[in-house]
């Protein structure tokens, strides 16, 4: 079974250093939920991992093959950004059938939250709407690995909760690292936790760990 391995991810702006060493891994099968402060370089890391950002260093590999850019993982690692990717003027059917391929289309196709929408261009949709078609569209590509940042962004408590759903039915056959804002669903949701502190991952096994960190999620909202 391919497992994705990160490691020596080193990252720093105009002399600070964000990510240090950083040691990281997710088997397929399993969720990985990276939890953090507002700036502590969570998306940085996510976006090093898939290859859009460039990293000080850095070692990432699938199984046998190591992942030196964007384009040796693909069709391994998709990600999804905090921004919206949708194009605009094109309807949402259309766009599921250019995405995806062909035997993964009817599953969104056919899901009821997708269905009312297909019609609609991406300019139409409000953000929750957009925001579970880039969940569903990502989850059910042929990537073995995916990276989401903010998947819960802008949805309904019942969205949230579906798009958990959708995520935890696509666990056997892929490997998945999520961070979120809503750091109650990312520990509901993952099989592990890690936080990001000064640069470094610790793993967490509880939330009293994260108040020992200095981490207050009721007032301290993560990006």
């Amino acid at each position: 079974m391919n497992s994705l391995h990160v490691d020596n991810v080193v990252k720093s702006f105009n002399g600070k250093v964000i990510l240090s060493d950083v040691f990281l891994s997710c088997q397929k099968g399993e969720i990985k939920g990276l939890i953090g402060r507002n700036g502590s370089g969570k998306s940085t890391l996510l976006k090093i991992i898939f290859g859009t950002v460039r990293a000080d260093s850095k070692f990432v590999r699938i199984g046998d093959k190591v992942i030196k850019n964007i384009t040796y993982g693909r069709n391994l690692i998709n990600y999804m950004p905090q921004d919206s990717f949708l194009p605009n003027n094109i309807s949402i059917k259309d766009l599921i059938n250019l995405f995806l391929h062909k035997e993964n289309r009817k599953s969104v196709l056919e899901d009821d939250y997708i269905r009312p929408l297909l019609n609609k261009k991406n300019q139409a949709l409000s953000a929750g709407e957009r925001r579970i078609i880039e969940v569903l569209l990502l989850i059910n590509s042929n990537a073995e690995f995916i990276l989401l940042d903010e998947p819960f962004n802008g949805v309904s408590p019942i969205v949230g909760d579906y798009i958990i759903d959708c995520i935890k039915k696509m666990k056997s056959s892929k490997g998945f690292i999520v961070t979120d804002h809503d750091y109650e669903r990312v520990m509901s949701l993952a099989d592990s936790i890690v936080y990001l502190q000064n640069g470094y991952l610790k793993k967490i096994n509880n939330k009293s760990e994260l108040l020992k960190l200095g981490y207050f999620p009721e007032t301290q909202f993560i990006s």
